[in-house]
């Protein structure tokens, strides 16, 4: 029954009777027009709050959000050496969409034991953070820290806010230590109060989270970039061949 009821809001929302930002029948009308449980009205608005159609706000109910078209991000296409040696974004291949992206300048700091380790630095040793948020049509879809020894690109372009043409990728090339491999792990997880505030999202939306390590045609990880994207904005493309 909950899942006729989501779906009977989800043809009004598409017939135009509820539209962007219009509050959703509560709980207990829900309930009582379709002559059922109140929790079992709770579960088709929360249905659709995790469908991303709608969004909850603690104490006011459930409101209809903006249509938007996820983002299709290009997992093997958007990492191509021809990508960014050409000196375009990486972000460029996912969609055509403008992006905004919202950059802290870089900083050294002592990272993560996970990501010391990975990208082999000794005891103490510091790496450079790049922190973004990204921003697609008014709506933060993507928070981005990336981790590189600080020893290699301390007083490089690296450091610098804008990298120049192509990103990191093409200033690692300039350094002699272009990437040639990489290896990205993904975890789905409910996201924490930070990135909920961050990424604009409501309780019962998942956040994936995409670790990203590059790697030099000597085996060398030379970053780690730790990825929180909003589940609803992305669909995660992998096209290769057999």
């Amino acid at each position: 029954m909950y899942r006729q009821i989501a779906d009977a809001l989800k043809a009004a929302i598409d017939a135009g009777q509820y539209g962007p930002g219009d509050r959703l029948p509560g709980e207990n009308p829900l309930a009582a027009e379709h002559g059922v449980a109140v929790m079992t009205a709770r579960q088709a608005l929360r249905a659709l709050a995790t469908e991303g159609v709608v969004e909850a706000r603690k104490g006011a109910g459930f409101f209809v959000l903006a249509p938007f078209t996820p983002i299709r991000r290009r997992g093997v296409a958007r990492l191509a050496r021809e990508q960014w040696a050409s000196g375009a974004s990486i972000f460029s291949a996912d969609d055509s969409r403008d992006l905004t992206a919202e950059t802290r300048a870089p900083s050294p700091v002592m990272p993560p034991d996970k990501i010391a380790d990975v990208l082999q630095l000794e005891a103490g040793e510091r790496a450079l953070a790049r922190y973004r948020r990204h921003i697609v049509e008014d709506r933060p879809v993507l928070l981005s820290t990336s981790y590189l020894p600080l020893a290699l690109v301390e007083g490089t372009a690296i450091a610098d806010v804008d990298p120049g043409p192509g990103g990191i990728y093409a200033r690692l090339a300039d350094l002699g230590f272009a990437p040639a491999h990489f290896r990205e792990e993904i975890q789905v997880r409910m996201p924490s109060d930070d990135e909920k505030a961050a990424l604009s999202l409501s309780g019962s939306t998942p956040v994936m989270k995409v670790c990203r390590t590059a790697y030099t045609d000597e085996g060398r990880a030379v970053e780690v970039n730790e990825m929180t994207l909003d589940s609803q904005a992305y669909v995660l493309e992998y096209d290769f061949d057999a």
